[in-house]
């Protein structure tokens, strides 16, 4: 069981982003000390929802401020970057970091971002396939041409090699020799679009376990249509997104929340544009924040280390990514870090 946090850099009401973005970074640091496995960091933009707008950029700098722990994207926005330029940077991260780099990569949604960044509606709706096999080809060929559709370019060196990685764990996907590549799936068409590049999924926190059950279920059956071997099919190391907040009383870790979650919710999601006026349904802050409270580990450490058992029970996922921020509050949200290294990590072992 490796357990990680999920790093929004969530902007409370009444907070400035250099106040989020200082507990993005000191709760990372927390994680370190704290014996967790990982730190994933989320992109957005344009909205209090999450205020950072380059996870490659604040995974440099956590890269740099820590020495074991593994720092992931989740995600980068594949729509809003051209894909060897985020490519280049994943090969830089997991070079200079002696390989605890993992690149997460998703579709994003059909925001205002795809006006501001150039990728257009074209790009969410059909161009995320090429995108990310051109990535793939970056991080693992020489030299790489661009051929599709959307990007089309002579043959160029690849310049650094991912693969030079002079020492450093291949402790996600043995054999590995350029960074980890992990793609979010919200739908069976992303599912099969990851199984037939075997490549790991991450899977969103609205999703319960009966889903996720289902969602690996159906990628290890494209894995094997795809060709890939059982060691491969069985062993793909995907991860579950959810939220942790860590109490003594049974209902008090949920009554924290209940009272903080709703009001960032509410300004985060509500600032979303769409990038062609679609309609679109907010989800109800409060009763969106209750179901989180009821699918993830939130309450005792015991009753957080029964529902991460009972996940990876159920999905055989053992890879989690914990939003711990959930407080709003710095301070609280240490404690809640260390708490989930120190009495629920114990329970798991």
């Amino acid at each position: 069981m490796r357990i990680g946090t999920f790093v929004l850099a969530a902007q409370f009401p009444g907070q400035g982003p250099g106040e989020a973005l200082h507990r993005a970074v000191r709760s990372t640091e927390a994680a370190e000390e704290s014996g967790l496995d990982s730190v994933w960091l989320a992109e957005h933009h344009f909205v209090p929802y999450g205020v950072c707008p380059s996870a490659t950029t604040l995974a440099a700098l956590l890269l740099g401020r820590t020495r074991r722990i593994r720092v992931g994207t989740a995600v980068s926005v594949l729509p809003n970057h051209h894909p060897v330029a985020l490519a280049e940077q994943a090969a830089l991260l997991h070079l200079t970091s002696g390989g605890r780099f993992s690149l997460g990569v998703g579709r994003g949604g059909p925001w205002v971002d795809l006006e501001v960044f150039g990728g257009g509606l074209d790009a969410y709706e059909n161009g995320f396939p090429e995108a990310l096999d051109l990535v793939l080809d970056w991080l693992r060929e020489p030299r790489v041409a661009g051929r599709g559709e959307r990007f089309g370019f002579r043959e160029v060196a690849v310049v650094p090699r991912a693969d030079e990685l002079l020492e450093g764990p291949a402790d996600v996907v043995p054999g590995a020799s350029g960074p980890e590549t992990v793609v979010a799936c919200t739908s069976p068409k992303s599912v099969r679009l990851a199984a037939a590049r075997a490549l790991p999924m991450l899977l969103g926190m609205h999703c319960g376990d009966e889903e996720k059950a289902e969602m690996v279920a159906l990628w290890r059956t494209a894995a094997r249509e795809a060709g890939h071997p059982p060691e491969v099919v069985e062993g793909a190391a995907h991860v579950s997104a959810g939220v942790a907040q860590i109490a003594d009383g049974a209902g008090d870790a949920t009554e924290l929340l209940v009272k903080t979650m709703p009001g960032w919710l509410r300004q985060g999601l509500d600032a979303h544009v769409t990038v062609d006026g679609r309609h679109r349904v907010m989800r109800d802050p409060v009763a969106y924040t209750e179901l989180l409270c009821g699918l993830h580990p939130v309450g005792t450490p015991r009753l957080a280390a029964d529902r991460l058992a009972a996940t990876a029970e159920r999905t055989g996922i053992t890879r989690f990514a914990l939003l711990v921020e959930g407080s709003g509050d710095l301070a609280a949200t240490e404690e809640n870090v260390r708490r989930l290294g120190a009495d629920v990590l114990p329970l798991l072992t």
